[in-house]
Order: C-alpha cells, then sequence, then structure tokens
C-alpha cells in the first residue's frame, strides 16, 4: 500500500499514514546495515546519503484508494526520505566525530536541502535527528534524516506567521530580538562562538531543551558562508558532550532544523535555527508528555529554565575541555 495524506479538518494539518513503515526493523541485534562491509554501503566513503528503505513519503505514490467526501481530504504522499550515514564507526554521536568530519556532515545537509528544495513538488526540507532507544530508535548506527515534504509542517507554519506578524509590527526579527534580549539577560546562555548561541529558551517545553542560533540573520543552511557552517559544526559537537556530560550517560534526545520553506517565496523575517529535545528531567526519569500536554496543546515545565541552564553550562564547560583536550 503506497503512503498518503489525509487532512484532520478539526487541526488544518495533514497526516502521512504509511502502512509499510510497520514493517521496518526494530533495533537490531544482527548485522547493521550502515555498517562498512553491509550490501547496500559503497566501498570508499565517509558521509552518506542513503534512500530511506522504509520511507514515508515516495516520489511516485500510487493514487490513494480512499474517496473521502468532506470534511476528508486525502491526498498522495508525494516526497522524498533520505538518510545520512555521519559516520563508519558503528557507535557514537556528533561530539565523537572530529570537526572536519562533522563540517561534512553540515555540507551534505546543506547539499541535500539544496537538491531537494528544487524538486517542483516540495515545499519544504526537514533536516532531523533521532537518538536513543527511549526515543524509538530503530538503528543505532549514527545517522540523521531528511524528509523533503509537499506542505510545510504545522509548527514551521506557526513559527512564520508570529515571525511575519513580529515583524510587520515592531520592523525587526522575532528570533533576531529573542537572541539580543538572552545574550543581554545571559542567564540562559550555554555556550557561544564567533557565529552561533546556544541557550535554554525562555519558554522551554522540555526540560534541557536547547536552541542553537545563528548570530547572523540567515533563513538557511544556503545562506552560511564556510567559516559559519564550520562554527555550526563546532556548536553541535559541543550540544552534544554537554548532553552527554551532564548526567555522565549518552543523552538521548531530538533535533531538528528548523530552515525556510522551498516554495519560492520570500521569507525574509524567518530565521533559522536548529533545536535540541531531551527526554530526561533529571539522571533517573523521563518527561513525559501527558493529559493537558496532548489533549489541550497545553505543555508544563517542572523547574526552572534559569536552573537548568546553569547545570547545563557547568556540564558545557567540562565538554568544551574534554573535546579540546584538556
Amino acid at each position: 500500500m503506497s503512503p498518503e495524506l489525509r487532512w484532520n479538518p478539526q487541526l488544518g494539518d495533514w497526516v502521512i499514514v504509511s502502512a509499510q513503515r510497520e514493517t521496518r526493523p526494530w533495533q537490531l541485534t544482527t548485522t547493521c546495515p550502515f555498517c562498512p562491509g553491509a550490501p547496500e554501503m559503497p566501498r570508499e566513503w565517509d558521509v552518506l546519503v542513503l534512500p530511506n528503505r522504509f520511507p514515508a513519503l515516495e516520489p511516485k505514490p500510487e493514487k490513494p484508494a480512499l474517496k473521502p467526501r468532506s470534511p476528508y481530504r486525502v491526498s498522495k504522499a508525494r516526497g522524498v526520505c533520505e538518510v545520512v550515514v555521519e559516520t563508519r564507526e558503528h557507535e557514537g554521536d556528533f561530539c565523537d566525530l572530529s570537526l572536519e568530519q562533522m563540517a561534512k556532515v553540515i555540507e551534505a545537509f546543506k547539499s541535500r536541502y539544496q537538491k531537494l528544495g528544487s524538486l517542483r513538488y516540495v515545499k519544504y526540507v526537514f533536516v532531523f535527528r533521532n537518538k536513543g532507544a527511549v526515543i524509538g530508535v530503530s538503528l543505532h548506527h549514527p545517522h540523521s534524516q531528511i524528509y523533503a515534504l509537499p506542505f510545510a509542517p504545522p509548527k514551521i507554519r506557526r513559527e512564520l506567521n508570529n515571525a511575519k506578524r513580529y515583524m510587520r509590527r515592531s520592523n525587526r526579527c522575532l528570533f533576531c530580538d529573542i537572541l539580543d534580549f538572552e545574550k543581554s539577560d545571559g542567564s540562559r546562555i550555554i555556550y557561544e562562538n564567533e557565529a552561533f548561541t546556544v541557550f535554554t529558551p525562555f519558554s522551554a517545553i522540555w526540560p534541557y531543551e536547547t536552541h542553537i542560533y545563528p548570530k547572523r540573520h540567515v533563513q538557511s543552511l544556503l545562506d552560511l558562508d564556510g567559516e559559519e557552517r564550520l562554527a555550526l559544526a563546532d556548536s553541535l559537537r559541543v550540544v552534544t558532550a554537554t548532553y552527554n556530560n551532564l548526567f555522565d550517560f549518552d543523552m538521548p534526545y531530538i533535533m531538528v532544523f528548523h530552515q525556510k520553506p522551498v516554495d519560492g517565496k520570500d521569507y525574509g523575517f524567518y530565521h533559522m535555527h536548529i533545536e535540541f529535545y531531551p527526554p530526561y528531567r533529571d539522571k533517573e526519569r523521563l518527561k513525559y508528555a501527558a493529559g493537558v500536554e496532548w489533549g489541550a496543546g497545553t505543555f508544563t515545565y517542572d523547574g526552572s529554565p534559569e536552573e537548568r541552564a546553569q547545570e547545563l553550562r557547568e556540564a558545557c564547560f567540562k565538554a568544551v575541555r574534554k573535546l579540546k583536550g584538556g
């Protein structure tokens, strides 16, 4: 059965229905398909982009079998799903890659954003990374994913609408103002280099959530120069090392890139950024989204973002020393 899009009329969002994903492997204990020597891997490579073998979207999907009537709608799930295999090593995280290797991963993200974004039927290119069994990761070899979607997803649309409204009202970028406030306040800043700032959001949802903002007003990876991409590679290594040092174990997380849509419209009011959502609230307990979060869409935050930012700063200090061999 080919995947399809079903419209949720209550929320005004598309849902991807993909029955074939039920057959994807779950936490394999046999041969890893991404390790050197596996059947689909070439002989020589360092960062590799592969088609997802169990895609939620397909470039040439079949016509949906269902023919719903109002208020329901259905459409082809036309798009592309890819996997970015970041290293030949079977274990590790961004912080375990050299800065040069991490820069190659960023280059792969940039190249695929540009290539997939040029496809006529693609409206949004979403780069993300899932890490850890509690997140639901089925293959543990270090990898990220890219979904080239035929629509802009709802969270991105909300950001775009609010950023556009803020620009019209104040003639300033919402994200630039957020960054200026965080830098002047300082209580939630975790790490800075010459081109990026890492901080815990003022209105964080996940206990140790962090965001990475470019200091320059850019809309996508395509706008970054070589030095800025290297600084982004540094930031990603530091954030992941910080998480692993926070509780002295390999921290699971979700990482997402928020960039402008690729539909050809002007998004000068938007500001690219990266968000991390680790699920742990302390060393022993997970943060579970429950009734008010899922049912009402209103998240609660147990604790103080400023106190959590202080914990992350301390872990970051240790992480940076280790990364620099200190």
